[in-house]
């Protein structure tokens, strides 16, 4: 056995370090936080995706971004447009958990991860620190930067997605679509 070991050291050494660093640091990084998300989005799990998403947040920044982009600038507008984001983004992200609670349970496509989508993710990801980031396009050709952030408890959650208007108005056309339907 030591001489089988002598021979094998450096493929032995190389194991020892891929086991270290699978057992460690994978578990702790935001790459594994994408991993897990998509594993309980495909596995039907919605609280369990909820976990991976700091709903709060991600409305808080939506509305910001969402207001900037409509006031052009006007102060008076912004500072009436963020107070209203601040007072209603408690409520709005129950309401946008909620949704995603009952679509990943239902196993909705419209939440569903591409495959391709999270492999790109994950090559493109971005980490600094506590923060990272990635941009990705998805099948239907939309561009995407979501921005994950670890939490007190060392949890990594999704805490902003750029450009989220888009998802919005399509959330908003199916939401018509259901209440006009007989």
């Amino acid at each position: 056995m030591l001489r089988f070991a002598l021979r094998h050291f450096t493929a032995i050494l190389i194991l020892v370090a891929v086991a270290a660093w699978a057992l460690f640091y994978l578990p702790q990084s935001p790459t594994f936080a994408v991993l897990q998300m998509k594993r309980t989005i495909d596995a039907r799990n919605g609280e369990a995706a909820a976990n991976y998403v700091d709903f709060e947040s991600v409305v808080k920044n939506a509305g910001h971004e969402m207001v900037q982009k409509q006031t052009g600038g006007d102060p008076m507008s912004s500072m009436l447009g963020n107070a209203a984001i601040d007072l209603f983004t408690k409520p709005m992200a129950q309401i946008a958990k909620t949704w995603a609670v009952r679509k990943v349970n239902d196993g909705d496509r419209a939440v569903q991860m591409p495959g391709a989508a999270v492999a790109g993710a994950v090559v493109l990801l971005h980490r600094n620190g506590d923060t990272a980031y990635t941009n990705f396009k998805d099948n239907k050709g939309q561009e995407w930067e979501v921005h994950l952030a670890r939490g007190d408890d060392g949890q990594w959650r999704v805490v902003e997605i750029k450009n989220i208007e888009q998802l919005l108005e399509k959330l908003q056309r199916e939401e018509q679509k259901n209440l006009n339907a007989p």
